[in-house]
């Protein structure tokens, strides 16, 4: 590091009176301290960071007095090749840095497949560490697992589940699925029964007392209730009044939930049509044809909820966890459990090339399971995100945010704005109308909700309310004066 980039950065620490994510200080003013092998380990298992050793954060990170930059250049190069595991090769520098020196060790962030890296000392579940905000954190044991799983190829979704047996699958999709294959691979299966050819997609497994059973891909993909064997391995939908998942106004927590069971091709339908039917339709106009602008497109949201749970982490720490998808009145967001696999990051997700598949022998079978709107689930073979963004763009939507960590993946769509012509027309639409136009989309609402949606007090709201209540296109839900009351539009 040059001492001019070391001037900046010691500025930014001193104006912020701490250290950070990605930068470390220890004063080390006769040794190192005992702990500094755990910012090691936490800089390589994140995504690498800055140790300065020679300053004292105490005085606003001035020069310590005495230190001796040469021993502790070399005492942390012993560190980081003697006390972490696996070794470290850190780029180390003695600066001149105003009236003295101090030393300025680089770590890198291992690889995924060499993560993670531990405190020898302390063994790997006990040493393995992680940065947070400015400080260490323990990595769990799961995040451990997840790590090392880069090192590998996963096979939970190979893995035979015993209870199971033929009769749980779904006849009609095993059929489809079987006539895809003969049809694509004819050569391979026209002439395996089709017990055999269930062998050799991996939808059944011999046992080792030569059962033959379905395999978690299997149940997952032609099963007919999964979830009687996995429990949480379903699709929860839920809306959200507010930005959180904190309880709205008059203790209203939901505008709609639901909890999806199934195989996954009827998870995924099943979860798009809920998002559909929560969303607005706005729309432009082309020409003298009207274009339609969903809030999410529906092909976009088909390809994110196939891709969380294609990737979602299979292993028995996680079939506890399901994957969520939650609607904000900014938002969409996809979660699942497990963060993202291989070779695939933040910056990577859909680049051409750059693909990992966590789970391989499911992938392979939902490209030739049948999709309930037609088609195959997963059409798009390794494009799908893609096919997200495309989609996206087409829609005149920007980008959706990835969130990923160890323990699992975030993708948010933000909902899309008004286009002019939309602005326009509400700007048109009287208070009453609006009231009625949101009623009309959900179950019920309160005076509150419906004044927010409206624009106007909730005084003025409620001479509408009462108005329409008397017309008879609105009616309560409690008694006249409850404290609880809602309105819905009568049916």
């Amino acid at each position: 590091m040059e001492s001019s980039q070391l001037v900046d950065l010691v500025e930014r620490l001193r104006s912020i009176g701490t250290d950070t994510m990605d930068v470390e200080v220890k004063s080390a003013a006769h040794e190192l301290p005992r702990r500094l092998a755990r910012t090691v380990s936490s800089f390589a298992n994140t995504h690498g960071g800055t140790i300065i050793l020679g300053l004292d954060e105490s005085t606003d990170f001035t020069l310590v007095d005495g230190f001796k930059a040469k021993n502790m250049a070399d005492s942390l190069a012993t560190v980081c090749r003697d006390h972490v595991t696996p070794s470290i090769s850190p780029d180390i520098d003695i600066v001149d840095f105003e009236d003295g020196q101090v030393v300025v060790g680089a770590i890198p962030a291992l690889a995924p497949r060499e993560q993670p890296c531990y405190v020898t000392a302390q063994g790997k579940y006990n040493g393995s560490y992680t940065r947070a905000h400015d400080g260490n954190r323990n990595l769990k044991p799961y995040e451990i697992d997840r790590l090392e799983e880069n090192r590998q190829q996963p096979e939970w979704d190979l893995e035979i589940v015993p209870d199971a047996t033929v009769e749980d699958l779904d006849r009609e999709i095993i059929e489809a699925l079987l006539g895809r294959e003969r049809t694509v691979h004819g050569r391979i299966f026209a002439r395996m029964s089709d017990e055999d050819a269930l062998i050799n997609l991996h939808v059944l497994r011999e046992t080792a007392d030569g059962d033959v059973r379905p395999t978690i891909a299997g149940l997952l993909t032609t099963g007919i209730y999964p979830q009687r064997f996995f429990p949480r391995l379903n699709v929860t939908f839920s809306s959200y009044p507010g930005d959180s998942k904190a309880t709205g106004l008059n203790n209203q927590r939901f505008l709609d939930n639901r909890s999806f069971v199934g195989p996954i091709p009827t998870l995924i339908h099943d979860c798009v049509d809920a998002v559909q039917r929560n969303s607005r339709i706005g729309g432009v106009i082309d020409g003298i044809f009207r274009k339609d602008l969903p809030d999410y497109p529906p092909v976009a949201v088909r390809e994110a909820i196939t891709n969380a749970l294609m990737h979602r982490d299979y292993s028995p720490q996680a079939r506890g966890a399901q994957v969520q998808v939650d609607m904000y009145p900014d938002r969409l967001e996809i979660f699942n459990p497990g963060g993202l696999y291989g070779m695939v990051t933040e910056d990577t997700l859909g680049k051409a090339g750059v693909s990992s598949t966590r789970n391989q022998y499911l992938s392979q079978l939902l490209e030739s399971c049948p999709y309930p709107g037609g088609g195959y689930v997963a059409e798009n073979r390794g494009s799908g995100y893609q096919e997200i963004l495309s989609q996206l763009d087409q829609q005149l939507l920007p980008p959706p945010i990835p969130k990923d960590s160890l323990t699992g993946f975030r993708l948010t769509f933000p909902m899309r704005k008004p286009t002019a012509p939309e602005k326009r027309a509400h700007d048109t639409v009287t208070s009453r109308d609006r009231i009625i136009e949101h009623a009309s989309t959900h179950a019920t609402a309160s005076s509150r909700e419906l004044a927010a949606a409206a624009g106007i007090s909730v005084s003025g709201a409620r001479r509408i309310l009462q108005e329409l209540v008397g017309e008879g296109i609105l009616e309560r839900t409690q008694p006249l004066r409850s404290p609880k009351q809602r309105y819905k539009l009568h049916r």
